[in-house]
């Protein structure tokens, strides 16, 4: 018996490699499929319309009940001015109450927010009587405490609760139809749209294909399913009641989880939990533009990578240890694909792995230095079946992600979503690693801080008053 060289070792690696990655790769590309199939049959029998609507009636329309919408800041001195005024700009009701907490260590967020509210009365300032950061849950919920007083003084009780980010860019009608949305729902959520940055086009601007496939498809086929709605933490609202029976139910002081670094995400799937009714609410304008929450994401890779390893760790790795496994099987395939992150930052891991060495196999074989080395796997025809099905599933995705970024974005930005997908892979193997670190550390007992990112000005909104 002969041992191995090197270079057969190395071929031996490159077939394991295409096994495990193509292997795996197909079932995500069958995952995503049957979604797919599902937002088509949905879309021809005419369940996943988005009806179209007057944003100037919706924007004047009077609440049914008091509003409030819970902003919670940390170090957001550059853009929060501009928030605060363009929602107060944007929502000219007088029943909405705009809480915006800071931290008392923070006095140049503090300053930011008074210029934004101009002393519009309808907004208030909450310092946070801890240094900063703690968390965005803790945060939030001393606005929730402050919330609860002002209900106890003025002997009225909110009946619409709203949550944003510093960065947020809210649409005019949002409001209005959110309260509306109460009706039929305990909790609501808007879909997000991402700004294409042109000074960030492959990093900041990646965001753009993936909400626009998850707001514009992932989540019509997850309501259609019954099963459990995320709340993304902005343009997302909630009855006032549901909010009180969360509270009741958790030892934290309010509705949101302080020891989890996606408490929005774990809120949608806890109301589903209690039976709460959950809607997701996608509509047009009358000039077609999507109703929907406008943001500039991260436009670093580390702080996009930041970012993501949030979502991941908190999603995918605290999601599992907290809230389980629990539903019907349509319940349980959504919180698969919910916490599949780290499984497909190795998955892709692996298939750059491959494709660096079979580069260096390939320069090999061609410099002739080892010519029988193809003979070691090339002739199983079910690899080249698996290679077939792997590239057929690729062109498919592509097609669907072009589809729907170009659909809210134009078809420039739908090709550069294309050329983005290697850098949406990278970021993604390495936001799988800072998760999976994290998670480690906390399973020694580190504590969850706000490990928040760098949010960038508005590219078109200006700090505008509200009229009187």
């Amino acid at each position: 018996m002969g041992y191995w060289t090197p270079l057969e070792w190395l071929a031996l690696a490159e077939r394991e490699l295409l096994l495990f990655a193509g292997v795996f790769f197909l079932i995500g590309a069958v995952d995503e499929l049957a979604i797919d199939v599902g937002w088509l049959w949905l879309k021809l029998t005419g369940r996943a319309r988005t009806p179209r609507i007057d944003r100037g009636q919706a924007q004047g329309r009077p609440l049914t009940g008091p509003a409030a919408v819970l902003i919670a800041a940390w170090q957001e001195s550059h853009i929060i001015e501009y928030t605060v005024a363009h929602a107060l700009a944007a929502w000219p009701q007088a029943e909405l109450r705009l809480y915006i907490g800071c931290y008392r260590n923070d006095p140049d967020t503090l300053e930011a927010i008074m210029r934004g509210a101009g002393g519009d009365p309808r907004a208030r300032v909450v310092i946070h009587d801890a240094d900063g950061p703690t968390t965005k849950a803790d945060c939030l919920n001393r606005l929730y405490a402050a919330m609860q007083a002002d209900e106890a003084r003025v002997g009225q009780g909110f009946r619409l609760v709203v949550l944003h980010d510093a960065e947020d860019m809210v649409d005019p009608a949002a409001l209005a139809l959110l309260d509306a949305a109460l009706e039929r729902a305990d909790f609501i959520q808007l879909p997000v749209l991402p700004e294409a940055q042109r000074a960030s086009r492959w990093i900041g601007s990646h965001y753009c294909e993936e909400f626009a496939e998850a707001h514009g498809k992932a989540m019509i086929v997850r309501e259609a399913l019954a099963a459990s709605l995320p709340a993304a933490g902005v343009g997302c609202g909630f009855s006032r009641r549901m909010l009180a029976v969360l509270a009741a139910r958790t030892g934290w002081p309010g509705p949101f989880a302080t020891d989890s670094l996606t408490e929005d995400y774990e809120l949608g799937l806890r109301i589903r939990a209690l039976g709460g009714r959950s809607r997701f609410l996608r509509l047009r304008g009358e000039d077609g533009q999507l109703v929907a929450t406008r943001a500039c994401f991260p436009a670093r890779i580390d702080h996009a990578v930041r970012q993501k390893a949030r979502w991941i760790h908190g999603i995918a790795l605290q999601g599992w240890d907290r809230l389980g496994w629990n539903g019907g099987a349509g319940e349980r395939w959504m919180l698969l694909r919910d916490r599949r992150g780290p499984m497909t930052a190795l998955v892709l891991f692996a298939g750059y792995l491959l494709l660096v060495l079979g580069a260096v196999l390939l320069a090999i074989r061609t410099f002739g230095v080892r010519g029988d080395l193809a003979a070691l796997w090339r002739e199983a025809p079910l690899l080249d079946a698996l290679l077939a099905a792997n590239f057929a599933a690729f062109l498919w995705r592509a097609a669907m992600r072009f589809v729907f970024t170009a659909r809210e974005y134009g078809w420039q930005e739908g090709v550069r979503a294309l050329a983005r997908i290697p850098v949406t892979n990278v970021v993604a193997i390495m936001a799988g690693r800072r998760a999976l670190a994290a998670y480690v550390a906390a399973l020694f007992g580190a504590k969850p801080r706000w490990d928040k990112t760098f949010h960038h000005a508005y590219p078109t909104a200006r700090p505008v008053r509200p009229s009187a």
